[in-house]
């Protein structure tokens, strides 16, 4: 891990490298991700399955992309009683803070006396990514799946990569039916976004798609918005834990080390603390915690690509740091956490004091885990419910509000020079 002080000659230097773009943002990535777009753009299926194999060492057929009702049926025999009960309190959780925030149909009267609105529907058909990798993400399953059931959506279509067998963990493949999932396809990386913008024999185009994945799932989303809507971007996994000397460094250390554990190499973490002291009993601990990890390796990856422990001024240079690294989970350990919180404004989720960890909200405090990450924050929120329905505004006049309209639509039909715009009101008085 690097390690940097305020009080370092280079320091303004440093944390120009700690701002660096993210691999969101990588141009080998971008050129290696369009090359694969084109591809299942130009070839569809037979596309899809050779790269499903180059990728994934899985050779299958078109048939063999879709997960049967029969596997389905298998998996959820597999489910134990300590599955089915941790799914269902999730899911749970999950639902009812969905349920708070899905938009509903609104109505209003104008100033001429006509009723205007929104209404709010459920996109029909959503493509839901699930990554695989080296570990099954069961709670991502819950986290997408789940809101897209709550919007109600009527077809729930979900990607996620398979085994050198073909094969699909059995329990991800119960948590996304018990979530709602219509259709599975095993289908990974940013061929699995291409099938399911761009659509092909086996797997017919979603209008919106969703979900984490790695760099470049990504990008692949990044490049097809147009074709398709997305979400946001939810890459590689951050944490970022702000400290002061209040924090516990045991606490601090473990909940950076749990994100640094996904497998990719490019997760990023940080320590932002006011606190020599702290900086340094967290670096001890991480030291200690490591080694007894059984994904110690990836963690190694991860922490050497990318990881900081940094000590600032104060807590108002900490916020300000954060605020710029826009991280995907931030956990602030200090005193007045509220007060503090509230001047956090780009981070895709905040927890609160030292007994809130981030894996919490990963598997289930209720709010999604999707989050921006490679300081998208800055621009996105998370995946919330209401991104699976799509907003319409309505608009009713009678001849009474017409008529009130009419000065104003004139006259700004006149200076724009648009006389048809004029005319098709006025041609009702």
């Amino acid at each position: 891990m690097r390690v940097i002080r305020f009080t370092d000659a280079d320091f303004a230097a440093r944390l120009r490298e700690v701002t660096a773009p993210s691999s969101l943002f990588d141009p080998v990535i971008e050129q290696r991700t369009r090359a694969i777009l084109d591809d299942v753009h130009a070839r569809g299926d037979e596309a899809v399955l050779e790269l499903t194999e180059r990728f994934d060492g899985a050779k299958l057929t078109a048939e063999q992309l879709v997960v049967t009702q029969a596997e389905l049926m298998a998996a959820s025999l597999k489910a134990d009683e300590s599955l089915r009960a941790a799914v269902a309190e999730a899911e749970a959780n999950i639902a009812t803070f969905a349920k708070k925030s899905r938009r509903k149909d609104w109505w209003t009267m104008n100033s001429h006396g006509a009723a205007v609105g929104e209404k709010f529907d459920p996109f029909q058909r959503v493509g839901i990514y699930i990554p695989g990798g080296t570990a099954p993400l069961v709670s991502t399953a819950l986290m997408t799946i789940t809101l897209a059931k709550v919007a109600g959506c009527k077809e729930i279509v979900v990607c996620t990569p398979p085994d050198k067998t073909g094969g699909i963990n059995s329990a991800l493949l119960f948590a996304a039916r018990a979530a709602g999932a219509t259709e599975i396809y095993r289908v990974g990386g940013a061929q699995a976004i291409a099938a399911m913008a761009y659509g092909t024999k086996t797997i017919r185009r979603a209008q919106k798609v969703f979900g984490p994945g790695n760099a470049y799932v990504v990008t692949a989303k990044r490049l097809l918005v147009g074709h398709v809507a997305i979400d946001l971007l939810p890459g590689p996994s951050e944490v970022l834990v702000l400290a002061d000397d209040t924090a516990n460094p045991k606490f601090a250390a473990a909940d950076l080390l749990a994100q640094a554990e996904h497998g990719s190499g490019h997760e990023r973490v940080w320590l932002v603390t006011t606190s020599a002291k702290i900086l340094k009993a967290v670096e001890k601990e991480i030291a200690k915690q490591l080694p007894k990890l059984a994904r110690r390796e990836f963690i190694r990856r991860a922490l050497d690509n990318n990881s900081w422990l940094i000590q600032v001024k104060s807590l108002d240079d900490a916020v300000a740091l954060t605020n710029q690294l826009a991280p995907e989970h931030c956990e602030v350990m200090t005193r007045n956490t509220c007060d503090v919180s509230r001047a956090i404004v780009t981070a895709g989720a905040i927890f609160l004091g030292n007994y809130s960890p981030t894996v919490l909200g990963d598997y289930v405090a209720g709010p999604s885990h999707t989050l921006p990450t490679g300081g998208a924050g800055a621009s996105f929120a998370g995946l919330t419910v209401d991104q699976f329905q799509r907003r319409t505004s309505v608009v009713e006049y009678n001849r009474a509000s017409l008529k009130k309209a009419l000065p104003a639509v004139k006259k700004i039909a006149e200076l724009e020079g648009l006389g048809a715009h004029g005319k098709s009101a006025e041609i009702r008085k």
